[in-house]
């Protein structure tokens, strides 16, 4: 017996008001950012080369890609019920890594110039308390705010605007830990020091830069919900004031504080586990907004409701796939279920953004395709 029914299923799909097609401006958008990101990364990559060698970039690379790997890991995870495009987060790390960090060393050179011209010399608490957690914030949230205005059709609320400024804050602080850790090894080696940096920075703290941009990443995925891409402007400026102070928070107490690690686990700890919170709380609203919405199509007929069970918790995903593991043709079987529970959840999302007035933003995925490729996905799971 089949894990799936056959429902009685309309013709019609039951949203009647026209949506958008879609448009190749979004494919030549990711297209060009992409590429530009990635001219970013390679000047900073010959950037990094050129103060601290070959041989130094390549070891302080290997040691930055494992808090890099973290991050990688538990954007992984916050993305699992709805995956974003590989392109959108490929652009995210690479925005991250090349074109916000090139934005914070030109800004940093040219507070450098200016006070140098006036004679003075460079404040280090200022510049780690105000001008870093503005600039990189800023520069950070930029590229998140481009995803929302041009991948509005895969930008559907906050555990989306979360996955996105993971993702750049991972690739800003891969790049920024390089140039930590080549700094140490080309003044001390690969002695003690070294190793108390790489602690701190690659295992203490993997997720401070995640943490401070996901302000940013939540308050754009709120305006992903509730307005246009002009208005997100304000949005991400809320979003910046909390991203800002928490790394100036971070920096001063890092500079300020008698005991470093009285500090991280006081204050910092505290913080990181209300983030920790408010992750796993809007993870909980995506699946509830699929149950709710699948829930009606099971009413209009598209779906049973042991199908909405089955689509809507992890438990009936996996007794899912275990289902399709066990059929005779289990390879085929296997990628069906795999398109149908991930389709079934776009379908959810995309009623949803439908609900919200959104069928005009970017192009809405077409409940019609979306419905007739779920049926053909049906049709070889119940073969």
């Amino acid at each position: 017996m089949s894990l799936l029914a056959r429902p009685a299923q309309p013709q019609q799909p039951i949203w009647q008001e026209r949506q958008r097609p879609g448009s190749a401006a979004a494919v030549v958008a990711a297209v060009f950012g992409i590429a530009i990101a990635a001219i970013a990364c390679a000047a900073v990559l010959l950037y990094l080369i050129s103060g601290l060698g070959t041989l130094g970039v390549a070891i302080a690379g290997l040691a930055a890609l494992v808090p890099f790997l973290l991050v990688l890991a538990v954007v992984r995870w916050i993305d699992r019920w709805e995956p974003e495009p590989r392109a959108a987060l490929v652009f995210a790390v690479l925005w991250g890594a090349g074109v916000a960090v090139v934005v914070a060393l030109l800004f940093d050179l040219g507070v450098q110039i200016v006070v140098g011209a006036s004679g003075g010399r460079p404040n280090d608490l200022l510049q780690a308390v105000v001008q870093a957690p503005l600039v990189e914030e800023s520069a950070k949230g930029t590229g998140v705010l481009l995803l929302l205005w041009f991948n509005r059709r895969n930008f559907d609320g906050p555990v989306d605007g979360l996955v996105y400024a993971a993702a750049v804050a991972g690739g800003f602080a891969f790049s920024e830990n390089i140039l930590y850790f080549g700094r140490t090894l080309a003044e001390t080696g690969l002695g003690p020091d070294f190793a108390v940096i790489f602690v701190a920075r690659g295992l203490f703290s993997p997720f401070a830069h995640a943490l401070f941009t996901s302000c940013t990443g939540y308050a754009l995925g709120k305006a992903a919900e509730r307005t246009n891409g002009f208005g997100a402007i304000g949005y991400f400026v809320v979003g910046l004031i909390p991203a800002a102070i928490l790394h100036a928070l971070w920096n001063g107490g890092l500079s300020l504080a008698r005991s470093q690690i009285g500090w991280y686990f006081t204050i910092e700890v505290p913080i990181f586990l209300i983030a920790v919170t408010v992750v796993l709380a809007v993870r909980t609203r995506e699946r509830a907004i699929t149950r709710a919405r699948l829930g009606e199509y099971a009413d209009a007929g598209w779906f049973t409701p042991d199908e909405v069970a089955l689509l809507s918790t992890w438990a009936g995903r996996r007794h899912a796939m275990r289902w399709a593991d066990v059929q005779p043709d289990r390879r085929r079987k296997r990628l069906a279920m795999r398109r149908f529970v991930r389709d079934a959840t776009r379908l959810g999302h995309a009623r949803q953004r439908l609900l919200r007035q959104r069928a005009g933003v970017g192009r809405t995925p077409d409940e019609q395709e979306l419905l007739a490729r779920i049926s053909a996905d049906r049709a070889v799971l119940v073969s």
